[in-house]
Parts: C-alpha cells; structure tokens; sequence
C-alpha cells in the first residue's frame, strides 16, 4: 500500500522550479491519486487537507479503510530548489471495529484524529500529531482515552497524556443513577508525569493498552 502511494507520490507535481518573490501554495493530492493506491476491497474512510509543515503548502491525512483494518496515513508537502511533491510522513493502524468514521481535523499545524471503536463497550481516541522539525516524520504530542459502556452498564476509565510536557491524567468513571437518569462521575483522579523520548506515528501506543497502564500506576 505505502509503496504504490510512495510512488504515486513521488511523481506528482516533480519539475523544475525557478525561485520567485511568490509562488502559489501546492495543491493537495487528488482524490483520484488517492484511490489509485487502493487495494481490492479498501477505500478512503476520511480526509483533511491543510500545513502541518509550515510550509504553506497543503499536506494530506487520510485514513484507508477495508473489511478488517484501518490505517491513518500522512502525505507531507515538500519544495526544494529543484522539484516539488509529496512525501510519507507515517501511518498508524486503527482500531478495526469503528463505530463510525474517523474524524479528522487540523488545528494550528497539529493533526487531529478523533475515533470511536468497540460496541456496546466503546472506546473513545483522540490522536494528536504534530510534524517534526527535523525530518519528514509526524510525532505524537497527545493521546485522550475513554473506555465506557454506551448503554451505562458498568464503570469506565479515562485519561490524558500530554507527551510535550510528559503530564498524565487518570481517572475512573463511576456509574450513577439508573435508566434515563444514569451518568458517569469522575473518581480517583491521579496526575503524574511520564516524559519520554519522541513517539513517532508508526509507534503510538495502542490507546487501550496505555490507558490500562497508566491506570496501574503509582
């Protein structure tokens, strides 16, 4: 999949560019190169067009989806002396069970990604990216987690993690009031710091798995 778009990619837009006082942004890739990197069965669940470089070009995320899987991609723009074009930026499996399709926005350069997976159990996700200065690489700069019953039958878990400042935040969902009335209460809030090295898109931790070790810790 990511070598057929790596490719595709890799001839939009290249040719010769002369410097200039001003030049019109970059256009985001089309959807018709897009669904040219599709394979039997998959099909673009979302995009979002918009800089997350800085470099006043438009940069690409979209999620592909098929019958068993679902995977976040990320086309970065770039303009050098000499060519110009898109690139892969990183990508990330998502939870194979959506509850809907995946919101995507972008917000001040950071990539946002809300899901919604699981059944009556649900499992809420927010991603956020930011691209890194260095390389053409996204890194992950938070992760919002929710476990809950969407029928209120049993007790949930949440937390946030801030990965810039390393600040963490747990808590648990108690179940109050029945039927019409039930809602979720938060209880146990614990706060810590977990700093850390860079997270890269290809790396971000499975939200459930995180949540339930942060909730383990002291």
């Amino acid at each position: 999949m990511m070598r057929s778009l790596a490719i595709a990619a890799a001839l939009l837009l290249c040719g010769t560019a002369h410097a200039a006082p001003a030049r019109t942004p970059m256009p985001p890739i089309t959807d018709a190169l897009l669904l040219d990197g599709l394979e039997l069965g998959e099909e673009i669940e979302g995009r979002v067009d918009g800089d997350l470089n800085g470099d006043g070009d438009a940069d690409t995320a979209f999620v592909v989806a098929s019958p068993d899987a679902r995977t976040l991609y990320v086309v970065l723009s770039y303009h050098g002396e000499v060519d110009m074009g898109h690139e892969p930026a990183g990508n990330f499996r998502l939870g194979a069970d959506p509850l809907g399709p995946a919101t995507l926005s972008i917000d001040k350069g950071v990539l946002v990604v809300e899901d919604l997976t699981g059944g009556t159990t649900a499992l809420s996700a927010t991603y956020r990216y930011r691209a890194d200065k260095s390389r053409p690489k996204m890194r992950l700069i938070g992760l919002d987690t929710t476990v809950y019953s969407r029928t209120y039958a049993h007790d949930g878990n949440a937390m946030s993690w801030n990965l810039v400042t390393g600040e963490v935040e747990t808590k648990a969902l108690k179940l109050t009031g029945e039927g019409e009335n039930a809602s979720y209460e938060d209880a146990f809030v614990q706060r810590f710091k977990r700093p850390g090295k860079p997270v890269f898109m290809e790396d971000t931790p499975d939200p459930e798995g995180q949540l339930i070790a942060f909730t383990k810790a002291k």
